[in-house]
C-alpha cells in the first residue's frame, strides 16, 4: 500500500470529489451503468466465445453510447477490425491469466494496430473489473495533477508502466472503499479543476459546486464540437497539414494531452512535415486573457518537454466568437491564431411510423434519418430533432 505524503494528500482531494458522486446525475449515470455494461459486454470475451468473436460484437463497445464511459475509443476501430483473426487471437492472449500482465499487455498493444492502452486497460476493465484500473489520457492527467504518477525506469516497457500504474489505481481504490469502476469516473473532474485553477496550492481547497463541476467539467457545446473535432479529424481542414501526436502504442495520446500539474492540452498534433508542434485549445468559459494564457502556457511545456531545438510550437484558439479582448491579445502573439466555428441548427418534419418504417411527411416517401446523436446541442421535447455541425472558418 502506497504510504507516501503525496498519495495521502491526493486521498484528502478525491474524498472531496467522490461527494459528487451521490449528487450529480451525470456521475451517477456513468457509475451505475456499471452492470448494463458488464452484462452485455463480459459474455463476448468468455474464452468458449473468444474464437468466434465477430466484428458486429466488439465493435459496439468502443461507442460511448454503449460502454457509458470512455468517449474516443473508436477512432482506431478500422484499424483493430480489420484482421478479426489476429484480434481474436491477441485478444485470447491478452485475456490469459495464466500469463504476466506485463508480457499480455505488450503483445497487445504491439501486435494489433491502433489496440492502444486505453482500449485493452478498458477490455481488462469490463473482463476483470476487480483487478484492472483503466490507463487512458484522462486517468494519467488525474494521477499528475494529485503528484501520484508513478516513477519508471529508464526503458521500461509499457506493460511495466501500466503494473506501477495499476498498483496506485488499486490502492487509491481500496482507500477510498470505491470499485475501479467508480474511481475512474472521477479522474476527469481532478484533473480539469486542477488545470482551471492558476495556482496548485489551491485545487480542492473546499466542496465543489454542482455549478462549479459542470463549468470546468466542460459539459456543453465545446465538449462536442472537441469530440467532433477528433473524431473527424481527417476531414477538416486541420487535417490536411496536421496529424494528432500518438505515442508508440499507437493511442491518440494528443487528446487531452495531460501535462502534469499544468494542464491537458485539447489537442496536440505534429504538422506531417514532422518538426512542427501544434496545440489546440477551445476557449470555454474562461476570460479571454486567460485563454491566451492558457495557450501560451502549453505552447512552452512543449518546447520545454516535448520539442527538439530546431521544432516549432505554434498555437491555435478556437472560439465561437471574438472580442477586441482577444484579437489585441493575440496581436502581440505571432505563434498564436485564432478560428472560429459556427453551429447550425434545425427543426424536421416529424417522421410518420408507416408500416414499421419511418415515412418522411413532407414527401410521403420512407426515409431514412441521418443522426449524430453524440453532437446534439440540445434535446427538444416532442418531435424535435437538432444536430450539430462544426464548420471552422478558414
Amino acid at each position: 500500500m502506497n504510504q507516501s505524503p503525496e498519495f495521502d494528500e491526493a486521498v484528502s482531494r478525491l474524498r472531496g470529489v467522490k461527494g459528487l458522486l451521490s449528487t450529480e446525475d451525470e456521475l451517477k449515470n456513468i457509475v451505475e451503468s456499471k452492470g448494463e455494461v458488464l452484462r452485455r459486454f463480459q459474455p463476448i470475451f468468455m474464452r468458449d466465445h473468444l474464437l468466434q468473436l465477430t466484428e458486429q460484437e466488439f465493435s459496439p463497445l468502443l461507442y460511448f453510447e454503449n460502454n457509458h464511459h470512455w468517449s474516443g475509443l473508436h477512432r482506431h476501430l478500422p484499424k483493430i477490425r480489420a484482421n478479426m483473426p489476429l484480434l481474436r487471437k491477441v485478444l485470447a492472449e491478452l485475456l490469459e491469466e495464466s500469463k504476466s500482465i506485463e508480457e499480455r499487455f505488450n503483445y497487445a498493444v504491439e501486435t494489433v494496430p491502433g489496440m492502444g492502452k486505453a482500449i485493452v486497460t478498458a477490455i481488462l476493465q469490463i473482463v476483470f473489473p476487480r483487478e484492472y484500473g483503466v490507463w487512458n489520457n484522462t486517468s494519467e492527467g488525474g494521477l499528475k495533477a494529485l503528484n501520484i504518477w508513478p516513477q519508471f525506469d529508464r526503458g521500461e516497457s509499457m506493460g511495466g508502466r501500466y503494473i506501477k500504474i495499476n498498483d496506485t489505481l488499486k490502492d487509491m481504490s481500496r482507500v477510498l472503499e470505491i470499485d475501479l469502476w467508480t474511481l475512474d469516473s472521477l479522474w476527469w473532474a481532478v484533473k480539469t479543476q486542477s488545470e482551471s485553477i492558476d495556482s496548485p496550492e489551491d485545487c480542492f481547497s473546499g466542496p465543489i459546486s454542482a455549478k462549479g463541476f459542470y463549468s470546468f467539467l466542460g459539459f456543453g457545446l465545446e465538449r462536442q464540437l472537441h469530440e467532433f473535432m477528433t473524431d473527424n479529424w481527417e476531414k477538416i481542414s486541420l487535417g490536411q497539414e496536421w496529424i494528432i501526436y500518438s505515442d508508440e502504442s499507437g493511442d491518440d495520446v494528443g487528446v487531452e494531452y495531460p501535462c502534469g500539474r499544468i494542464g491537458s492540452i485539447d489537442i496536440l498534433a505534429r504538422h506531417k512535415n514532422g518538426k512542427d508542434w501544434l496545440v489546440v485549445e477551445l476557449k470555454r468559459n474562461q476570460t479571454n486573457d486567460d485563454t491566451v494564457g492558457q495557450v501560451l502556457r502549453y505552447m512552452g511545456w512543449v518546447k520545454a518537454k516535448k520539442a527538439e531545438p530546431d521544432e516549432k510550437v505554434k498555437g491555435l484558439i478556437i472560439a465561437r466568437e471574438a472580442n477586441q479582448k482577444l484579437l489585441y491579445a493575440l496581436n502581440a502573439t505571432k505563434d498564436v491564431d485564432l478560428q472560429l466555428y459556427e453551429v447550425e441548427f434545425r427543426l424536421h418534419q416529424a417522421p410518420i411510423l408507416e408500416g414499421g418504417g419511418l415515412m418522411d411527411a413532407a414527401s410521403g416517401t420512407i426515409k431514412k434519418w441521418k443522426r449524430y446523436p453524440k453532437y446534439k446541442i440540445l434535446v427538444l421535447s416532442c418531435w424535435g430533432k437538432c444536430q450539430m455541425i462544426g464548420i471552422l472558418n478558414e
